[in-house]
């Protein structure tokens, strides 16, 4: 049996049975010593290029940090793309993987070293004539005792009287994991009827679902105490071209589902009508174009967008619709309606004359 160090310090899972042969010394040159030695240089290099490698993740991470701290730009949890400190979480991340790697690397490692190691062993005691016990380790015994399996050896003691066809059963029980997981499930499940359903201790997830609705009203509430809304008077509208209102009720219609009914230049499609020509459904005024985007036409299939967008965003995209008319963009659908003419009060001719006359 080889006893240099450099090999012993390899295997330490077997207990020798000495023969009555002579144990032999080993000068550190034989085989199985150079085979140990050559894994121990590699398992030594991976350590050292992992070590050196999570060392300049960790100078470069330091560095982002820095970069991060010295800037005045929104947090990571209210903007994660446009965080500087994405580079530092996306280097935290990379860290933990190659120190998972490194982990699983090294254990694989062992694990090589081990067994290679035991067959040199094994190899070595053939040549010299001397028996190996193998020594179970912890991890075995312990799922031995967990599944509580009987060896094959020892199968004939459970083996029952049933043949059938020359097919034997043997009496096996239930592994004591499984039988302490039906057991848990039990337990589990008397508390959490009694937490849930006679105790009332915890809420039910109907319960739950109920709170966060009024959670989540008092919260909008709040929202638009803070953010009060302009009250517009729809009798009191008149359309003026306004550059600021039609720049704003665009970026409304086309960032909304009105382009994908109307087109973004308003010429319509299968779906919505053209709102650049003269013919309108529901009338042409300022006045019916706003009440029509608040309250919608549900037998035309157009939603009620007040319930949505806020009053001024109905006010922008009802200035931005007037502003359509006589664009003529190209491939316009055909004109649905009737022509709307806009009113115009003729002065009472009576009166004129009176003041006149005064």
């Amino acid at each position: 049996m080889c006893t240099s160090p450099k090999y012993n310090s390899a295997v330490n899972l077997y207990s020798v049975t000495k023969s009555a042969e002579p144990k032999k010394k080993c000068s550190g040159k034989c085989k199985e010593c150079r085979k140990v030695e050559a894994i121990n240089t590699r398992a030594a290099a991976v350590l050292k290029a992992s070590i050196a490698f999570l060392f300049f993740i960790a100078i470069s991470s330091v560095g982002f940090a820095q970069a991060a701290d010295n800037t005045t730009q929104p947090s990571f949890s209210d903007d994660p793309f446009n965080s500087p400190m994405l580079p530092l979480v996306i280097i935290t991340a990379l860290i933990f993987i190659a120190v998972i790697l490194v982990a699983v690397v090294g254990v694989y490692l062992v694990k090589i070293l081990n067994i290679l190691a035991s067959q040199a062993e094994k190899e070595k005691a053939e040549r010299l004539g001397i028996i190996i016990t193998h020594k179970a380790s912890w991890w075995s015994k312990f799922i031995d005792s967990m599944n509580a399996a009987v060896p094959v050896a020892q199968e004939k003691a459970i083996v029952l009287d049933h043949n059938y066809d020359g097919i034997k059963e043997l009496d096996n029980h239930l592994p004591p994991w499984w039988s302490w997981l039906f057991i848990g499930t039990v337990i589990w499940s008397a508390v959490y009827l009694f937490v849930y359903h006679v105790s009332g201790s915890m809420p039910l997830q109907m319960q739950e679902y109920q709170t966060e609705l009024v959670d989540a009203e008092q919260q909008a509430i709040r929202l638009r105490a803070s953010q009060p809304q302009a009250v517009i008077d729809e009798n009191a509208l008149v359309y003026a071209p306004d550059e600021a209102i039609i720049i704003k009720g665009k970026a409304v219609f086309q960032s909304s589902n009105c382009a994908s009914c109307h087109r973004n230049d308003g010429g319509g499609n299968a779906i919505g009508p053209n709102l650049t020509d003269k013919y309108w459904i529901h009338g042409g005024d300022v006045k019916n174009v706003f009440a029509l985007i608040k309250n919608g036409a549900v037998e035309k299939g157009m939603p009620a967008w007040g319930k949505v967008m806020s009053p001024k965003d109905v006010y922008d995209v009802a200035f931005y619709v007037m502003s359509l008319q006589g664009t003529n963009p190209p491939d316009a659908k055909a004109p649905q309606g009737v022509i709307f003419e806009p009113m115009v009060v003729k002065p009472d001719s009576v009166k004129v004359q009176a003041l006149l006359s005064n």
